[in-house]
């Protein structure tokens, strides 16, 4: 009786459960950070490969008192099975979307997406009507996972490494950081004369949880050649979106974006409190997921942006 081919191709392939575990594992070159990724234990991790050497017949690692390195089979495999992963990945969460090829999935932070992104979308949304638009916040973008979103939109410094899997495109060319606060503080406390009034009267808006490419008070200070020291008074948070919120409402003076925060500036919510500013590190960036096949609405949405 001659074999059934369904059978034979399903025998053909690899235990799938062992292939994250496998991919994991490459990528990191150690069990115990693949099973912190995957919620396994080390040993769990450890099995898994067993398994799919096994079935191989092969080893895919060397193990060494420095570490893990893959043979020269186990990194051939390694690269076919991180493709096929992220192939399908991509097209899982492609499938799972409402709206299909007419959604477009924006991730940003917090802040980006409530201070500039939701006001800038009206004018693309004017121009593409087919477009459905869903926006993902995540506060960091290392944090991102790259199967849940088409585009992000994060501040990025230049020429330092892109979040993994994610390459960088500035949106603004440059940007300037200044300290601003609302009209309305300004009316309850006065006019602030200058860098040494700042401190000693005022209340700095401090944020406790912020990126390599956000300025730090006291950074702002030194960089500009001013004696720094605390503050009399501060609002300290893990939050730039909460803070801003606060600055908005009048209780404090914070550092900001000029370009980000232009349509508050410009009708009145915020002002600059002083003359000085200093170029961002940091450039409002897209992010396009690599080895991602670029859509109609993808490629429209970074052709407006970019503009």
């Amino acid at each position: 009786m001659a074999p059934d081919s369904s059978m034979a191709s399903r025998d053909a392939l690899p235990p799938l459960t062992c292939l994250r575990a496998f991919e994991a594992a490459a990528r990191h070159a150690s069990f115990t950070q693949a099973g912190n990724e995957l919620s396994l234990t080390q040993s769990a991790v450890s099995r898994q490969i067993k398994r799919l050497e096994d079935d191989l017949g092969r080893p895919l690692f060397e193990r060494h008192y420095e570490g893990l390195r893959l043979t020269p089979a186990g990194e051939h495999y390694f690269r076919v099975v991180q493709r096929l992963l992220r192939d399908l990945r991509d097209e899982t969460a492609r499938l799972r979307r409402r709206g299909d090829d007419r959604q477009l999935t924006l991730a940003s932070s917090p802040t980006i997406a409530s201070i500039w992104l939701a006001r800038q979308l009206p004018d693309f949304q004017r121009a593409h009507p087919h477009i459905e638009i869903r926006i993902l916040t995540v506060e960091d973008p290392h944090r991102l996972d790259l199967a849940e979103f088409d585009l992000g939109i994060y501040y990025h410094v230049p020429h330092e490494v892109d979040p993994p899997g994610l390459s960088a495109e500035a949106i603004f060319a440059h940007e300037e950081v200044a300290a601003v606060c609302s009209p309305a503080y300004l009316a309850r406390h006065g006019d602030i004369r200058d860098a040494d009034d700042l401190l000693a009267r005022h209340t700095l808006m401090v944020v406790e949880d912020h990126y390599h490419d956000w300025l730090t008070w006291e950074g702002w200070y030194q960089a500009q050649g001013l004696t720094w020291h605390a503050p009399e008074h501060s609002l300290r948070a893990n939050s730039f979106q909460l803070l801003m919120n606060a600055t908005l409402a009048g209780q404090g003076v914070t550092l900001g974006w000029m370009r980000l925060l232009a349509a508050d500036l410009e009708q009145g919510n915020l002002a600059q409190v002083l003359p000085l500013t200093l170029p961002s590190r940091g450039r409002l960036s897209l992010l396009t997921p690599q080895h991602r096949h670029f859509t109609e609405p993808m490629r429209a949405f970074r052709e407006w942006v970019l503009e």
